[in-house]
């Protein structure tokens, strides 16, 4: 019989922890002297109690490690449990928003998508503001510890080829979990800190230089202000693209580097391949901006980096309304999108490594018709690649490929034009937030839509954010059957 107990305790924890930092935008709300403060008091007691509730209820069942099974349902838990419990203070709050939106801002907040139904975000309480970069800050570190520990040993989508980069966690999932978490938690922390500090450089107030700092470093970006970066000058848009690509890169090369071991940083395949194809597309999209607009040279270059390190990232961030650049950057931009950055980092879509592995997949299968008798191994990163990794790959791909047709459908049902279904869907699946056309672009926001398609996204951002097959998996009736 399948013992939820493990789960439930770790969740059950998780929750109350997240009920407990409700008191943090509590405070704030009380320095800056808001009256919205009881929101938050009485969200933190809601989500504390019921997690510590839940806790001590399975604790009697907690194991040394989790099964296989366990450590899916788990996965796939956690991202569920957690917006359903932040999304109370917006309920509660001067939002005083219907659960469906409260939950889609939860949703988008913790799985770093970006996607926002809320208007007004400059008169919006300080403590709702923090509330959602908080929101992305943790989603930001818990998908690197997901990605480092749990789905290489899932063999989820080929990322099992970095198993030894996760120090072998199999069959001690919580305990080296705790061990990792720590190392990188640490460079996270940092790297925040240090981009915070950037921020304030520049000339943001100490509160949007903390908020923006979190969702940057999360790769989620969520804004306080509804013109996002548009309000924030030319020097916060420098900074945020800096920090946008570190967000990007493998954060266990970062441990690495920390511990005195700086080569697997510079040699990494993923890490140059990223840099080449962030470098090839801004110069593309700022060429293009500087013979097809008036803006100066600078600012046009300026403009083209900030925006397509955003959209590379999936990070959503938008420093002005590029729907009306033309027809060729907003097509670049819809594919762009879809490549993310590098396994292992905040970043989200299919991810860099994913192309490297498919590329060499197809350059194998191209020289066996050419050369039949010839045995040609695909290679990553040097070494041969095991066929298991290849088969990972691809079913990832067409999982996600069938996932993006199936949303855009579904949506387009809902009543959708066809650019809002299929660029809402892409934008959800690949976690980046804004979509294409007047409604959901960068100019826009998703608040028009309808509940069906906000519960449709809500659900194609988890699928997203945990890589497609974690969440899959949980849904067959084998995965039952233990």
């Amino acid at each position: 019989m399948f013992d939820l107990r493990p789960v439930g305790y770790v969740i059950g924890l998780l929750v109350a922890v997240l009920g407990a930092t409700m008191l943090v935008p509590l405070a704030v709300d009380l320095f800056y002297g808001n009256d919205h403060w009881p929101a938050f008091l009485e969200s933190a007691v809601i989500t504390g109690l019921t997690g510590g509730l839940i806790a001590l209820a399975c604790a009697n069942g907690v194991e040394a490690r989790l099964s296989i099974q366990q450590t899916f349902f788990l996965t796939t838990g956690v991202w569920l449990a957690l917006p359903v419990f932040g999304a109370i203070p917006f309920v509660l709050g001067a939002t005083e928003a219907r659960y469906v939106d409260a939950f889609f801002e939860a949703m988008s907040g913790l799985t770093t998508t970006g996607a926002t139904v809320f208007a007004g975000l400059d008169t919006m309480p300080k403590g709702l503001l923090l509330w959602r970069g908080l929101l992305q800050w943790y989603g930001g570190i818990g998908i690197i510890v997901v990605a480092m520990v749990f789905l290489p040993e899932l063999r989820i989508g080929g990322m099992q080829i970095f198993r030894s980069e996760s120090f072998d966690t199999f069959g001690k999932i919580l305990p080296r979990a705790t061990q990792i978490a720590s190392r990188i938690s640490g460079v996270y922390v940092a790297l925040t800190g240090a981009c915070a500090m950037a921020y304030l450089a520049v000339g943001l107030s100490p509160f949007d230089a903390i908020v923006h700092a979190m969702t940057t470093l999360a790769t989620g970006g969520f804004a306080n202000y509804d013109s996002s970066f548009g309000a924030l000058g030319a020097g916060a848009e420098y900074v945020g693209a800096l920090f946008m690509f570190l967000a990007a890169l493998p954060f266990v090369r970062y441990v690495q580097f920390v511990a005195g071991n700086a080569r697997p940083l510079w040699r990494d395949s993923q890490i140059r391949v990223f840099f080449a194809l962030a470098v090839g597309l801004v110069l593309t999209v700022a060429v293009w901006k500087m013979f097809n607009s008036p803006l100066p040279q600078e600012e046009a270059f300026r403009k083209a980096l900030f925006n397509v390190v955003s959209i590379l990232t999936g990070t959503g961030y938008a420093s002005d309304d590029y729907m009306l650049w033309g027809t060729f950057p907003v097509t670049l931009f819809f594919f762009i999108g879809l490549i993310g950055g590098c396994a292992g980092s905040t970043s989200c879509s299919i991810k860099v490594f994913r192309y490297q592995l498919l590329f060499a997949s197809i350059r194998g299968q191209v020289r066996k018709i050419h050369t039949p008798h010839g045995l040609f191994q695909p290679r990553y990163a040097g070494q041969p690649v095991a066929e298991d990794v290849l088969s990972s790959v691809m079913s990832f791909f067409v999982y996600f490929v069938v996932t993006l047709g199936a949303s855009s459908v579904l949506l387009g049902a809902t009543g959708l034009d066809p650019t809002t279904a299929l660029s809402g869907a892409a934008a959800a699946l690949a976690n980046i937030g804004p979509g294409l056309g007047d409604i959901i672009g960068p100019a826009g926001n998703y608040a028009s839509l309808n509940d069906t398609a906000k519960w449709i996204l809500s659900a194609t951002m988890l699928i997203g954010r945990l890589e497609l097959l974690a969440v899959y998996a949980i849904l067959t009736v084998k995965f039952w059957r233990v």
